[in-house]
């Protein structure tokens, strides 16, 4: 099927990419663009996207080759490479077209496609169910898919773990009831929980299970309806308790736009076997916050993925946003809870896509800022959109702009000022450090936009004697180290990561305080914590996505300790 198609269609993806270039935001994303037109009712310039015939091949490579050369990636047999892995998604937006104007016949044809060139049949169930409803709606289609005989659409991914309990997250092809049971040795449960998937909630479920041990390792067994449903890497370790010291390891990135050859980046990540797995926003590109299909369309066609699939199942995911996945480039969402309309809607989308702690203060005070510990490590994840005010970025005069608002600081300082962690870890989706992103007005999209209430947090820090503070942040597309120098207090360190699966990089801005920045080929960062050792010690280590150890930096307890 690929073989004999591939020729015909590369004409149709010269053009796609071509038309979509101009308005892609940070991300060459060509279907998520065409999705975008679906979802503002421009069915004719979708399909003039995924029809129009280019006569010359060579523009595609003309525009991608720098993207790739940019990467680190070799060229030899990519285009081939590029045709296979994008064909079978080419299908699927043509099948979401020709729904959302009411033509099942036509999004049957496309959807079959699609899945003999690849697609995984769960995306069809899955949506976004608005534009596929005549497709659903098919007796063809409900033929097939009972041939097929999914439930589970996306997930399991395990969160919130703790000392005793762990949450598992789920999305089912239609209402149904979930069983989670939980299997220290042999076949026997020794917890289990349920749990009840619903239209309201997108189809999903979160099951908590209790009453587990400590640092223990678990194997787990899924059922929906009653029908078991095998699950490959189901197996999770709780953590040790609040407070106990240990080693630990942790990965982190930022900026993963939907690439198809870089999707391998979740199975270099889980060779290393992490205890838990932050991304700190832009962990999908949607930039379309008014229109909740290209939302759906984004987040589920990641969840949909097998490689992330994997890694999901086996450790605990903690998100927080950023601008491409809150609103779009350099958002900011104002100090209103509903105003602008769409943030509350996004917010729900948000919340049913992932697996926190808590959402900020909830339905009362929506957010995705939350803190979770494992053994003495405190991480608390912060919240940079959802009630940020104009920092400046659009060159006007604002005088001490707020990113976190007034609920959020507050609940920072009393997290702060009450921590048992050995190292308390602030995540942040964009840069602490001056300069990392240039100078104004670019630049200002960062905490420089915000320097009152970034010189506010670092205060506290002294006059509250708070020790261990480590900074980490997002945003950036590359992974780099700086020192922060401080006139009153120990010098903090901002370890940014946050080229994850993006084509393209940003260059490595240099500042008095830049340690070491790489942006080669796309990467993630280790943080490795030994608390049992007589000086505690944070080590983060930057690794791409070929598994090579490219730099680390040690930090030590008694570094980031106030001078006596």
């Amino acid at each position: 099927m690929l073989a004999s198609t591939t020729t015909r269609y590369v004409v149709v993806l010269i053009s796609l990419f071509l038309l979509s270039a101009a308005t892609v935001h940070a991300q060459h994303d060509l279907h998520r663009n065409t999705v975008r037109e679906i979802a503002r009712g421009q069915y004719g310039r979708a399909e003039k996207n995924l029809n129009r015939v280019v006569e010359n091949p060579a523009l595609l490579w003309s525009s991608l080759r720098g993207a790739y050369a940019r990467a680190g990636e070799t060229i030899e047999r990519k285009g081939d490479r590029y045709v296979e892995f994008v064909l079978p998604e080419n299908f699927f937006v043509q099948a979401m077209l020709a729904g959302s104007q009411g033509d099942a016949e036509t999004a049957l044809r496309h959807a079959r496609s699609a899945v003999e060139a690849g697609l995984p049949f769960e995306r069809l169930l899955a949506g976004p169910r608005c534009a596929l409803a005549p497709l659903h709606r098919s007796p063809a289609f409900a033929e097939w898919a009972a041939e097929q005989d999914r439930m589970l659409i996306h997930g399991p991914m395990l969160g919130h773990i703790t000392s005793d309990a762990a949450s598992f997250w789920v999305r089912t092809a239609r209402e149904a009831e979930v069983l989670i049971e939980v299997v220290k040795q042999g076949d026997a449960a020794i917890a289990s929980g349920q749990g009840q998937t619903c239209a309201e909630e997108d189809f999903t479920a979160v099951v908590r299970i209790e009453g587990l041990e400590p640092d223990t390792e678990y194997n787990y067994r899924l059922a929906i309806d009653g029908q078991a449903i095998p699950v490959e890497g189901s197996s999770f370790q709780t953590y040790p308790a609040p407070g106990t010291p240990g080693q630990y390891l942790v990965a982190f990135g930022a900026c993963a736009g939907y690439v198809a050859e870089h999707e391998r980046m979740w199975e270099t990540i889980q060779q290393h076997e992490p205890r838990a797995l932050l991304l700190l926003g832009d962990n999908v590109y949607i930039d379309d916050p008014k229109h909740v299909m290209t939302q759906h369309y984004c987040y589920y066609r990641r969840h949909s993925q097998p490689q992330w699939r994997r890694l999901i199942a086996g450790r605990g995911v903690y998100a927080i946003w950023d601008d491409h996945d809150f609103g779009e480039d350099d958002s900011f969402g104002g100090p209103e809870i509903d105003v602008p309309s769409w943030k509350r809607p996004v917010w729900e989308v948000f919340r049913q896509n992932w697996n926190n702690p808590a959402y900020g203060g909830g339905q009362q005070q929506p957010g995705c800022w939350f803190d979770f510990y494992l053994g003495d490590v405190h991480f608390i994840m912060l919240d940079g959109r959802y009630y940020r005010e104009e920092g400046g970025r659009q060159r006007k005069e604002v005088e001490n702009p707020s990113m976190l608002g007034p609920v959020q600081l507050a609940w920072l300082k009393e997290t702060l000022k009450h921590s048992r962690g050995t190292f308390k870890i602030l995540a942040s989706p964009v840069p602490w450090a001056p300069g990392t992103k240039g100078g104004p007005p670019g630049g200002l999209d960062t905490w420089d936009g915000f320097t009152g209430e970034r010189d506010a947090i670092y205060d506290f820090l002294h006059e509250q004697d708070i020790s261990g503070v480590a900074l980490l942040s997002g945003d950036r597309h590359r992974s780099d180290a700086r020192r922060i120098t401080r006139d009153n207090g120990y010098d903090l360190y901002d370890l940014l990561s946050a080229g994850l699966t993006n084509y393209h990089t940003h260059p490595v801005v240099s500042t008095p305080g830049l340690l070491f920045g790489y942006n080669e080929k796309n990467s993630f960062a280790l943080l490795h914590f030994d608390t049992q050792a007589e000086d505690p010690t944070l080590t983060y280590e930057i690794i791409n996505i070929d598994n090579e150890s490219i730099w680390s930096l040690d930090l030590t307890l008694s570094q980031l300790t106030n001078p006596k």
